[in-house]
């Protein structure tokens, strides 16, 4: 399909839309337009970290724990960013338009993951390390508990939820 036909057809089902609908498929479009800005920034600030990190010590050694903290948080940061953009873009293609809580709990998910990545081994505290524990056991609960019929459309990288 070329793109005046592609153009076409988003028109026609852009006129069979309620007024609601419109303004959620415009809401959407500029979350998702604002969040690949923001995507692309963190993407650009990761790679000035890593590019500065090589040239200030002429490598990047990831044998010391806090530069691979910092390096994997990062990623993680941007992951995160992704998956959300992508639940953006399943929220706007779907017919009933609403968000699944599936990909809600995934994005939290791998949110937890990072902080347990990024933590301090000596600064944290035995509150602080039970209290992300039990959110990360009632995340895995949620997740279990939602995954119904569609669970195996999850896929880092692509919630087809």
């Amino acid at each position: 399909m070329n793109m005046r036909d592609e153009v076409h057809a988003a028109r026609k089902r852009w006129e069979l839309l309620s007024f609601y609908q419109r303004f959620e498929e415009i809401v959407v479009s500029v979350l998702s337009i604002l969040m690949a800005a923001v995507i692309l920034l963190a993407l650009w600030n990761l790679c000035l970290k890593v590019l500065a990190e090589v040239i200030a010590t002429h490598a990047l050694d990831l044998t010391d724990y806090t530069v691979f903290q910092a390096l994997f948080g990062m990623f993680f940061t941007v992951i995160i960013a992704l998956e959300f953009k992508k639940s953006l873009l399943v929220t706007g293609q779907r017919a009933d338009s609403i968000v699944q809580v599936r990909t809600v709990v995934l994005i939290a998910m791998l949110a937890a993951l990072r902080k347990l990545i990024i933590l301090e081994p000596g600064k944290t505290n035995a509150a602080y390390l039970y209290g992300l524990a039990a959110v990360i056991v009632a995340l895995g609960v949620v997740f279990w508990l939602v995954r119904g019929s569609g669970a195996q459309d999850i896929q880092l990288g692509g919630a087809q939820s």
